[in-house]
Parts: structure tokens; C-alpha cells; sequence
């Protein structure tokens, strides 16, 4: 025969402490005022960016009304009359937006897909110099032309590919006569990538190589024992170890795809390349501060930013799909 204890209420308090003691143990939640009062210091570093971001980024955000209203200069500074998607009808009617929009996606383009793997072969090609001198040599090389300002890089294309140019010179030993690069819109496109991948090529180094530094030795161990070679270790084990850093890179060079040069092009185009190398950067500058008409340029501008978020929007839902990883 079993007996039972009865659950006596001195029972009950006795078991009442331990229950306090293990909820006391987790440690209490702090709030979130509490939290900046700690580290008021850490924070306070963050109320130049903010600051930058809110006055230069967000505020000028207003002015996209002026797309849909019309607006003069000197008037009221939201226009003084509301005419609802009138612009936004002349832009899709305007076939010289039309021809700038595809100038745009070409050089964009032209820049995305071979600006883009160029940083990650020069990056791993680096990875593998032994030599650190030669490294560093080379290293300080590629990235100087990322200090020279969109000014001296367009000097530099405008004097080195003119008719008496450095280029031409070297042309004409081999009894070809001389090309006028800039004044060819056939020519402009190859050159203007060429300048853009001379210029940023060896900057984009930087990140891949910091990404080509946390890739796990022991992997490289591991592949070595299985008889992977040098092609095979960087194609199984250094390509996915910084495919993170590449989908982050690849996000936000979309971001930036419709916003192509508009200091290199507008210093170095003219009326002969119009065809070729007028883009909405450099259309908005004629339309809106040239010809006055802000409200067109707004619409313009506000449809340009629409596609890129877009696309920075796309291939980052496409980046997490299918590499597991994106910008957010």
C-alpha cells in the first residue's frame, strides 16, 4: 500500500524560494535609454553620419514634388500649381530621354560586367605573390589612379587620345594614321570603360583581399590531402569562402548602375559623341539647370531612382535566394 504526502502549505513555501532564486538568476532586460546613457560615447559618434544622411539625403527628398507640379524659378519652392503625372507622360513621350536611357544601360552595363570580376581576379592573383615587396608594388600602382580626381582622369583621356596625342603617336609608328578618339562616338564607349576600369580596378581590391584574409587555413589543408591543385582550392574553397563580400560589392554596384560618371562624361563628351555618350546624368544637367525646366528634370531624376531601387531591390531578394546572403 503507497501513501501519498499531502501538499501542506509548508511545503509549498519552502519550494516558493528556489523558484525566486532561478528566475533571479537571468539577467534583467535593459532599456534602451539605459543602454545609450551607458555608452553615450560609442553613440555619439554616429550624429555626424546621421546628420550628413538626413540633410543631404532625406531632406532633398521634398523636392520630388516639384515633379509633379509646375514650378519656375524664383516662385514658390513646391511649384504653384499641381498638374499630377503631366511630366512623367512627357518623359515616356520623349524619344531624347529614350536614347539617353539606352546610353545609359549600355555604359552601365558595359562597366557592371566587366568592371565587376575584374577586383576579385586582381584580388586573387595578389593572394598568391609571394614576394611581399612585389606585392605592395603592385598593389600601390593599381590603386593610384583611384586618387585622381574625375577632372585630371578626363585631362588625361582628352590629351592622350587626341590627334597629336601619346596615343595616336604610338599609332603612328606602326603607318597608321591617327584616330580621333574623342570625337568618334564608335570610340567613346570602349574608352570611357577602359578609363573606369583603370581608374577603380585596383580600389576594388581592397575588400576581396580583407575577405581572402578570414578564409580558414585548414580548408586549404583539407583540399590538398583530397589532390586539389592551386585552380581547383580557389574555385571550391576561395570563391565561396568571399562569395558574401562579392554579392555585397555586386548590390551595390546596381545600385549605382543608372548613375553612370556624370563628371567624366560631362568634361570629356561633345556634340560629335552625343549618340553614344549623352546619359541621364548628363541629359538632366542640360534639361534642368541649363533650359530651367526643373520640374521635366524632377521627373526624370525621381524615374531614374525608381529603377535603381528596383534593381538594388531584385538582385538582392535573388542574392538570398539563391547565395543565401545579401545586403539585408
Amino acid at each position: 500500500m503507497t501513501t501519498t504526502t499531502p501538499d501542506l502549505p509548508e511545503a509549498r513555501q519552502a519550494r516558493q524560494p528556489k523558484a525566486r532564486a532561478t528566475k533571479s538568476k537571468r539577467a534583467p532586460r535593459r532599456s534602451w535609454v539605459k543602454t545609450v546613457r551607458k555608452d553615450w560615447q560609442l553613440y555619439s559618434l554616429a550624429i555626424a553620419p546621421l546628420l550628413f544622411f538626413a540633410v543631404f539625403r532625406y531632406l532633398p527628398m521634398i523636392g520630388n514634388v516639384i515633379a509633379f507640379r509646375f514650378y519656375q524659378a524664383g516662385g514658390p519652392i513646391f511649384g504653384t500649381q499641381w498638374v499630377g503625372l503631366y511630366y512623367f507622360d512627357q518623359v515616356v513621350h520623349d524619344p531624347n530621354f529614350w536614347a539617353v536611357f539606352k546610353n545609359t544601360v549600355i555604359l552601365g552595363g558595359l562597366s557592371l560586367i566587366i568592371g565587376f570580376p575584374l577586383p576579385i581576379i586582381l584580388a586573387l592573383l595578389l593572394n598568391e605573390v609571394i614576394n611581399g615587396k612585389a606585392k605592395r608594388l603592385v598593389q600601390s600602382i593599381s590603386y593610384l589612379p583611384h586618387f585622381l580626381s574625375s577632372v585630371v582622369v578626363a585631362a588625361l583621356m582628352l590629351n592622350g587620345l587626341q590627334s597629336s596625342g601619346i596615343v595616336n603617336e604610338v599609332i603612328g609608328w606602326f603607318g597608321h594614321s591617327p584616330i580621333i578618339f574623342m570625337s568618334d562616338p564608335n570610340w567613346y564607349r570602349p574608352v570611357y570603360v577602359a578609363s573606369e576600369i583603370w581608374q577603380y580596378t585596383g580600389w576594388g581590391t581592397i575588400l576581396y583581399l580583407a575577405a581572402l584574409t578570414t578564409v580558414d587555413a585548414q580548408l586549404y589543408e583539407a583540399s590538398m590531402i583530397d589532390g586539389a591543385n592551386r585552380w581547383k582550392q580557389t574555385w571550391h574553397v576561395t570563391l565561396p569562402a568571399i562569395r558574401p563580400t562579392m554579392m555585397v560589392v555586386l548590390i551595390l554596384n546596381v545600385g549605382q548602375f543608372m548613375q553612370v560618371g556624370f563628371q567624366k562624361i560631362l568634361l570629356t563628351y561633345n556634340v560629335d559623341t552625343y549618340p553614344t555618350a549623352d546619359v541621364i546624368s548628363t541629359y538632366l544637367y542640360r534639361v534642368g539647370i541649363q533650359t530651367g525646366n526643373f520640374s521635366y528634370a524632377a521627373m526624370v531624376g525621381l524615374f531614374e531612382s525608381v529603377i535603381g531601387l528596383a534593381l538594388v531591390l531584385g538582385i538582392n531578394a535573388l542574392s538570398r535566394r539563391f547565395v543565401g546572403s545579401g545586403l539585408w
